[in-house]
């Protein structure tokens, strides 16, 4: 694999699938998570990705976090190739190349807000005063800061989404995925979570994918992917809010 470039570095499309399908067996079953689908994602797109529960959303945010592999078809994600990539290459993109963001938080419990936002630059072997440094510009960002020393269990779903975010940012990434991010949250907080993607993705070019039933993102995307039975029936690209 060749050495991960820095963010920005790539060329257009930063995500591009050709023919990209996931099955799975249940029992003697085949169950198709995504079928044959073909798309490119540019640089600093909002893509909010729609459609019922099983339609395919999901899996497709996994295969591009390169948390399952495809069955077949080809994934490119900024310049990887990852439907070829060993384990440790995909070891080492999950930590470089992607921040996900998951509806259940994933907030390590025994570990303080700081300690958690830090966790994936320190397993990427980065130096702990610079990532702490780091760490703690995105919590004032995330307007985190009073919460630095508290446990998840001493935060509100709307802090810990918000550590979750900080988290998936600590790497630089090149794309941020998001899974069903308001799920858990009220109206009031999944507006919050919502808002601060679309301004990651404005002020600071960042590449967002949403997964979500949620109409709260719609007015931010500049494109939307409709999906059923693993395929995209249908994309409308749209002037994200000013």
């Amino acid at each position: 694999m060749k050495n991960l470039p820095e963010t920005g570095a790539w060329e257009d499309p930063v995500i591009s699938a050709r023919g990209l399908t996931r099955l799975y067996l249940l029992g003697n079953t085949e169950v198709v998570g995504l079928d044959g689908v073909s798309v490119d994602i540019r640089r600093g797109e909002l893509v909010v990705l729609k459609g019922d529960s099983g339609s395919g959303k999901s899996t497709f945010l996994s295969l591009v976090a390169a948390l399952d592999r495809p069955t077949r078809g080809e994934l490119t994600v900024a310049g990887y190739r990852l439907d070829r990539a060993t384990e440790r290459d995909l070891t080492v993109f999950r930590r470089e190349v992607t921040g996900m963001v998951f509806q259940n938080f994933n907030l390590l419990p025994t570990l303080t807000l700081l300690e958690n936002v830090c966790l994936p630059a320190l397993l990427a072997g980065r130096p702990e005063k610079e990532v702490r440094a780091k760490a703690m510009e995105w919590i004032h960002w995330m307007h985190l800061a009073p919460r630095t020393d508290h446990l998840p269990s001493q935060l509100s779903g709307g802090e810990c989404q918000r550590a979750a975010i900080a988290r998936a940012l600590i790497n630089d990434p090149a794309v941020i995925l998001a899974d069903e991010p308001t799920g858990n949250l009220d109206s009031r907080n999944g507006r919050v979570v919502v808002e601060l993607l679309a301004t990651l993705n404005r002020e600071f070019r960042r590449t967002v994918l949403i997964a979500t039933h949620s109409t709260m993102a719609d007015p931010y995307a500049t494109v939307q992917l409709y999906l059923r039975d693993g395929r995209i029936v249908d994309r409308a690209c749209e002037s994200a809010s000013s």
